[in-house]
């Protein structure tokens, strides 16, 4: 039986928290598990994420970060966790609903069957769809994102900007996680580009994306621009 364990940083999620985890704790996986790792949210969503762990011993864990350093550093820090806890797969996943939960056994068969190092619930593959709440700007502005950085670092991806996949732990320990640079939502894309650097296979599959079902987006003017800039950042450290 596979381990997963499903990462899901946090920050002013205490409304999304609570039912996310109850349904990814509901999955046919026994081998299942939930890490979140918390940004000292002053909404309580820390304390949230502590109950559940004492409602769910060995099954939810949490991580406390006393200082906001944005997502890609939260996700380092949940994926070292989970590795040095021995899993076997590592699930990056969003605290809002926006991602499927009911996807989860899907990527995780998709990995087995496939050897591969990710499997990415892609929205721009055949089948995958978004949320009928994004407006013609917001799409639009999502797929001029992934076409950008395609153009640029030509990963082979549709959904290079996708932040809900699984990865196999040896091909995470083998990334050298401590090196990433990335702060914001341009982690996802640092991680897949060095991933097709390093030769390993990663295959999409489609999901339905949907809208968040509570609190606020967390995408920043600052968070754009470093996602605007990490593609060239990528290119001159090469």
């Amino acid at each position: 039986m596979a381990t997963v364990t499903v990462v899901i940083p946090t920050f002013n999620e205490v409304d999304n928290l609570p039912p996310i985890t109850e349904a990814l704790l509901a999955l046919p996986l026994d081998g299942l598990c939930v890490l979140v790792v918390d940004d000292g949210s002053p909404d309580g969503t820390g304390k949230a994420a502590d109950e559940l762990a004492a409602a769910h011993p060995g099954r939810v864990g949490v991580v406390h970060r006393r200082v906001r350093e944005g997502l890609g550093r939260a996700y380092v820090d949940g994926m070292e966790t989970a590795l040095a806890a021995g899993t076997d797969f590592v699930v990056q996943m969003d605290a809002d609903f926006s991602h499927p939960v009911d996807a989860v056994p899907r990527l995780l068969d998709t990995a087995l069957a496939t050897g591969a190092a990710c499997v990415i619930g892609s929205r721009y593959v055949p089948g995958g769809t978004l949320a009928a709440e994004w407006g013609l700007r917001r799409r639009a502005l999502s797929r001029w994102a992934n076409l950008y950085v395609r153009t640029i670092l030509r990963v082979g991806l549709r959904d290079v900007t996708a932040g809900f996949k699984i990865w196999r732990a040896e091909s995470l320990a083998a990334l050298d996680l401590a090196a990433i640079s990335s702060g914001g939502y341009s982690f996802q894309v640092e991680m897949h580009y060095r991933a097709v650097r390093a030769g390993m296979t990663i295959v999409e599959i489609p999901i339905h994306f949907s809208d968040r079902r509570a609190g606020s987006s967390k995408m920043s003017l600052r968070v754009q621009l470093e996602s605007a800039l990490m593609p060239w950042r990528l290119i001159f450290k090469r």
